[in-house]
């Protein structure tokens, strides 16, 4: 086991994923590590849920989970919206969290985003509700994946959703708008624990790769980049994220953590 029994690597699924999104991440960590994926409310096994929270509740009652299952150095590991939940972590908890690696997730700063751009997101559930289901159940997994099993994936967890789009189109509508409202807030999003970014070269969600590609000019910072992966690259390049993680709790986490 993992030289200490209070730190635990946190998986942290996107937007309308579930905690499939981690499986070969699991699989390679859960000898070593002690591991935990969390369904976010309003997913998977955290349905049914009333959505009316902000990423600061999730950030909280994420805290609060720790606190139950006596997890004191946290490392999370977040994709997309799972990562802007551990930024906000991050911003409320900055002392409690050892680690943050973001997937194919940006930055919250406000000056990343523009006026229309925000928005537009706030606006998604509409456009979600328009589109039919047939429709986004092909498109989806082949926006957000460039591999075989990466797609089949993010379908069979899309599928959770077949039979009731309303459903698919509030949460997912609901998850852009609360991102929105936490950019606005304007606040530093600073990340004083070791940070890990990740980002597939082929990541078509949004605007992800320009404003990963802005955060590195205005911070210096390097973004590991993924060779033939997509927005979910820690499902089409495994192997790649698996190592650059495990190096990264070597080399950056561990000695600190004793």
């Amino acid at each position: 086991m993992y030289a200490s029994a209070k730190s635990a690597l946190i998986f942290l699924p996107g937007l309308t994923a579930d905690h499939r999104l981690f499986d070969k991440q699991i699989e390679y960590f859960k000898d070593t590590y002690r591991v935990l994926v969390w369904d976010a409310p309003g997913h998977a096994s955290s349905y049914p849920f009333r959505l009316d929270f902000t990423l600061f509740d999730l950030a909280t009652w994420l805290d609060e989970i720790f606190i139950e299952e006596r997890i004191e150095d946290p490392i999370v590991i977040g994709q997309s919206m799972g990562g802007y939940v551990g930024q906000v972590y991050a911003q409320l908890f900055p002392e409690k969290l050892k680690g943050l690696v973001t997937i194919d997730s940006p930055s919250l700063q406000r000056k990343y985003y523009t006026a229309m751009e925000l928005w537009l997101l706030k606006n998604m559930e509409a456009i979600y509700r328009i589109y039919p289901w047939k429709f986004l159940l092909k498109s989806g997994p082949k926006s957000v994946s460039t591999t075989d099993y990466g797609r089949k994936l993010m379908y069979d967890m899309m599928m959770i959703y077949d039979g009731d789009q309303e459903r698919y189109a509030r949460l997912a509508g609901y998850g852009y708008k609360i991102f929105s409202e936490a950019v606005e807030k304007k606040l530093s999003y600073e990340v004083k624990c070791p940070q890990l970014v990740i980002c597939g070269k082929e990541d078509r969600a949004g605007s992800c790769i320009r404003y990963l590609k802005a955060y590195e000019r205005n911070t210096g910072k390097s973004v590991q980049w993924i060779d033939k992966a997509g927005h979910n690259s820690n499902t089409d390049q495994p192997d790649i994220v698996n190592r650059l993680i495990n190096e990264f709790l070597n080399n950056k986490i561990k000695e600190k953590l004793g």
